[in-house]
């Protein structure tokens, strides 16, 4: 008993340490960490305790370890992490809590090369991309996936009643939402998304503490920004069926109309599928622009592609008008001015949605060239 009250109190003196109570230099740090962990394997074994908070240190050394650029390390500990945290979590309601935050960890450090420096996909097409993720990536991308929807579950299992389980539920299915973005699902991104964009707002309704209010409103602008970026990616028929399922909020409508008008559908079907009236559909195309970003290349004898300057690679707001139909005003431009390659030779068009990057991201593309085929909106 005594030695379970020393590692419970070395337990404690690390917890000072890392909520910032208390000051200790970065090696001493690891020094404790490092003691606190082997201290905790042999009581682990018996007590659900102790193999509840060996889990929780080793997800503090894994933090520390990707913090540091060790990714694999960290990696390694929080698989180990999870054993522990696992075996324990059906012991008490708090030690599911932790097991099911070193889950969606261990989603985000797997999914992590998935991702840019502003934490949004890298590949948002997933297979579709011209660069894809490796394999490797994908893997680990699909097991980041699995062990977020298992943190789900973890705290849908929790009472529904008790706000930090709300919460937690909300906060998973974000992940859960990214983590499926990342491998270009991006229907069901949405659908995860609105579903905890929904639980942050029941929080908000339930009269939270100014410090949980707080985390609640900037999950919905975290939120409010990933949807706004997600639909740029839907097809319409995925816009259709998220609008049916109710997975469509109403704010989001004046944005889906464009997405639905950008890839070529027209007023009457856009109001029909998406439950609105055809005036209503009018109204938001009139209102609402989206930005064109456009980019002729043309391809030269060395069989390397060459992007030309303003004005056949720039941007513009317009309203109503289909991906097609800039890219057909560009090619009418194009033809005529003094950068045409002549009947015999190759060049192409590609229009962006907001911002040009991977051409499989393209909601319009065309090669141009005596046998080339031509270009179809993507």
């Amino acid at each position: 008993m005594g030695q379970r009250e020393a590692v419970l109190r070395l337990d404690q003196q690390w917890a000072d340490i890392r909520s910032g109570a208390a000051y200790a230099e970065p090696g001493e740090a690891d020094r404790l960490l490092a003691e606190l962990i082997g201290a905790l394997r042999e009581p682990a074994r018996t007590d659900a305790e102790c193999a509840a908070r060996l889990g929780l240190r080793l997800g503090d050394l894994a933090a520390r370890r990707f913090a540091a650029g060790d990714r694999a390390g960290a990696l390694s500990a929080v698989e180990e992490a999870l054993r522990h945290a696992g075996d324990a979590a059906g012991h008490d309601p708090e030690y599911a809590r932790w097991y099911a935050r070193a889950l969606v960890n261990q989603g985000v450090w797997l999914a992590w090369p998935l991702s840019d420096g502003d934490r949004l996909p890298r590949y948002p097409l997933g297979a579709a991309s011209e660069n894809g993720p490796s394999p490797m990536e994908r893997a680990a991308g699909e097991r980041a996936r699995d062990v977020t929807r298992a943190a789900v579950e973890v705290w849908a299992g929790l009472d529904g009643h008790d706000p930090v389980n709300r919460r937690g539920l909300a906060q998973s299915k974000v992940f859960l939402g990214d983590r499926l973005a990342e491998l270009g699902f991006a229907e069901d991104a949405v659908a995860w998304a609105v579903d905890a964009e929904a639980g942050f707002r029941r929080i908000l309704l339930s009269s939270p503490g100014p410090e949980e209010a707080e985390e609640a409103e900037a999950a919905l602008d975290h939120i409010g920004r990933q949807l706004e970026l997600r639909l740029r990616h839907l097809s319409f028929d995925s816009l259709a069926r998220l609008r049916a399922g109710g997975l469509l909020p109403e704010r989001l409508l004046p944005r889906a109309v464009v997405a639905a008008r950008i890839q070529g559908a027209g007023e009457p079907d856009i109001a029909a599928r998406l439950g609105l009236e055809v005036e209503q559909v009018a109204t938001m195309l009139e209102v609402t622009p989206w930005l064109a970003v456009w980019r002729v290349e043309v391809r030269g004898a060395d069989g390397l592609w060459t992007v030309q300057e303003h004005p056949w690679h720039g941007a513009s707001e317009v309203r109503g008008r289909t991906a097609e139909e800039v890219a057909a005003g560009l090619v009418r431009g194009f033809r005529g001015s003094a950068q045409y390659p002549g009947d015999a030779g190759y060049w192409r068009v590609r229009v962006w949605w907001h911002e040009e990057g991977d051409p499989a991201v393209a909601k319009f593309r065309l090669v141009i060239g005596p046998d080339a085929p031509m270009g179809t909106p993507s």
